[in-house]
């Protein structure tokens, strides 16, 4: 029997892309599948030592302006030890 779920494309595996998957998989009813260009997930927070045209890399120093708390995913809080402003590698 074909299954009833709507097909959803994500595009990008970044915050926004895993935002969304994260929302379409609570509400439920949907085939989802994301497609990331890199080898990595996290979109502009994966830092890279290499740069590569055409992908965004973040600065190894670079702290979060939102809180931890304003962050985090439904699902999946940050661990206790991670700053308040996370870096890229929390």
């Amino acid at each position: 029997m074909a299954s009833q779920n709507k097909r959803i494309a994500v595009i990008g595996g970044g915050a926004g892309g895993i935002a969304s998957l994260v929302a379409l998989k609570e509400e439920g009813g949907f085939d989802m599948v994301c497609f990331e260009k890199t080898d990595n997930y996290g979109g502009t927070w994966c830092y890279r030592e290499e740069s590569v045209v055409g992908i965004a890399s973040i600065m190894p120093t670079t702290h979060w302006v939102t809180s931890k708390e304003l962050s985090a995913l439904s699902n999946f809080p940050p661990r206790k030890e991670c700053s308040n402003f996370m870096r890229h590698d929390q």
